[in-house]
């Protein structure tokens, strides 16, 4: 099974909906507030320093939440309008 993690903060008005829409399609994950724990933070840091996925984002001065990470980053989705939902279940 794939470990995905979902970056996100309840500050954000785009993460409550994108957990939400996981939960409900029966997705097992983890949920990191990286607003709520310094130590969650420095694991999206981490993550945002270090995979081109999040070049553009930064870019345009975004945060780069809501972020699911897929297996420490082999796959980092950000649009969950298009997610394959079915495809996250395994």
């Amino acid at each position: 099974m794939k470990k995905k993690v979902l970056f996100g903060s309840a500050l954000c008005p785009d993460c409550p909906p994108a957990k939400k829409l996981l939960e409900e399609a029966g997705i097992r994950f983890l949920y990191l507030d990286i607003t709520g724990d310094l130590a969650n933070l420095k694991k999206f840091l981490h993550l945002r320093d270090n995979f081109e996925a999040f070049n553009s984002i930064k870019e345009n001065g975004k945060i780069g939440i809501p972020c699911l990470s897929i297996n420490d980053g082999e796959e980092i989705i950000f649009d969950f309008e298009s997610l394959d939902l079915d495809s996250l279940k395994k």
